[in-house]
């Protein structure tokens, strides 16, 4: 038992080795939109369509809908909001804001307002929003331009002032046909502080973004809430639909315009925030059920890897700490020391990016297990045809 234990704490640590010198330096956190220059002016700056799908988001849609219309961007700028059949007055809102449009920016933006056609079949509700919103940013022109970029965003998200100026000044300067961000999730209530960086962790463990950013690459990732894509490019993979009956839709996109020969950036922010609140246990566990299991390909025998990866990975160096000392042995002790250690290591800047205390990275191995454990049970909601349910609505894979 001491020698399996050895064996498989040993293990553990050569992983962490490997994920620390060689995945990536995903956890690094070193690709930031905000620490993005921008250019004191571009030879032309491109016209942007700016799409919001919007479903039962009365709370928010109001602070996000000004902080887009307040955008510092100095080309043209269009806002069209999608209302996807809220009953929670949504729509009521956006109207308001709609005809306040010009008082409330000092830019002077005009935000349409679209009410979304019922559901089709074959399409999720947010992606059959973006059809229509995008179809009719596209038919349209700006100050007699044609629409050149499309800017595809969640109705929960509050954009940094100069959010809009910094993307289009990236792909501008670096040929990006997308460019994507993950925008500060919120972090205010206990159960926040302890899953919500750890989610942003394991997003990046899975999808390294200084991979996601290189061209030689075949990893690709996005961030659905704040997506700026070039319209030819759009037009080019087929459009929105080729990602239609996609839960992950965001990673999805990424995956085809790279694949068409696109050059992509994903990179982090602390200055566009997301609005959704998770104030519980509860809400951050359906987050995560959601689409955990789809992240899987709906595959039993990957499901039961990434259980015993996870394990391997994050809660044999605590056990064998625990066991080092129970059953007195340096060796065992010293392994799982070190292994939690890197662990903790690996951890941190991710912390330091939303400002949480540094002894959280300890808390690492447990946070991981309530991960496992909201794996599971999205497997088991889709074994039960409940998967995917979001905003009334619920989705099933076939």
């Amino acid at each position: 038992m001491l020698n399996i234990a050895i064996a498989l704490t040993a293990l553990s640590l050569a992983i962490w080795l490997f994920l620390l010198l060689f995945w990536g330096d995903f956890w690094r956190c070193d690709q930031r939109l905000d620490e993005q220059s921008l250019p004191e002016t571009l030879d032309k700056y491109p016209a942007v369509a700016v799409v919001i799908p919007a479903r039962n988001e009365a709370d928010v849609i109001g602070t996000s809908v000004r902080s887009l219309l307040n955008q510092t961007y100095p080309g043209p700028l269009t806002l069209t909001l999608v209302d996807d059949q809220s009953t929670d007055g949504t729509a009521d809102i956006a109207q308001e804001l709609a005809t306040a449009s010009g008082e409330l920016s000092q830019f002077k933006r005009e935000l349409k307002i679209l009410a979304g056609q019922p559901l089709a079949a074959g399409w999720t509700g947010k992606l059959w929003a973006l059809k229509q919103g995008i179809a009719q940013a596209q038919n349209h022109m700006i100050e007699n331009q044609p629409i050149d970029y499309i800017l595809l965003t969640d109705a929960d998200i509050a954009h940094d002032p100069q959010n809009l100026e910094r993307l289009v000044a990236k792909a501008e300067m670096e040929a990006l046909d997308m460019a994507s961000l993950m925008v500060q999730l919120r972090c205010e209530s206990a159960w926040e502080r302890m899953l919500i960086p750890a989610f942003i962790f394991f997003f990046q463990k899975l999808y390294p973004f200084p991979w996601v950013n290189q061209r030689q690459k075949r990893i690709a990732a996005a961030a659905g809430g704040c997506i700026l894509v070039r319209s030819s490019m759009l037009s080019a993979i087929g459009g929105i639909d080729v990602v239609r009956e996609a839960l992950i839709d965001d990673c999805s996109l990424a995956a085809a315009v790279k694949a068409k020969g696109g050059h992509i950036w994903l990179g982090l922010s602390q200055r566009t925030l997301s609005l959704r609140p998770y104030p519980d246990l509860a809400s951050i566990w359906n987050m995560v059920a959601r689409t955990a299991y789809t992240q899987l390909y709906y595959s039993p025998f990957l499901l039961l890897g990434t259980l015993i990866g996870m394990t391997l990975v994050y809660l044999v160096a605590p056990i064998a700490v625990v066991l080092g000392l129970v059953w007195i042995n340096v060796p065992l002790l010293v392994l799982g020391a070190l292994t939690w250690g890197l662990m903790a290591l690996s951890y941190w800047p991710t912390l330091q990016l939303y400002g949480q205390p540094w002894l959280l990275s300890f808390a690492l191995p447990g946070i991981a297990f309530l991960y496992n454990l909201m794996t599971l049970d999205s497997a088991k909601r889709h074994w039960l045809g409940k998967g995917g349910t979001w905003k009334g609505r619920s989705y099933s894979h076939s």
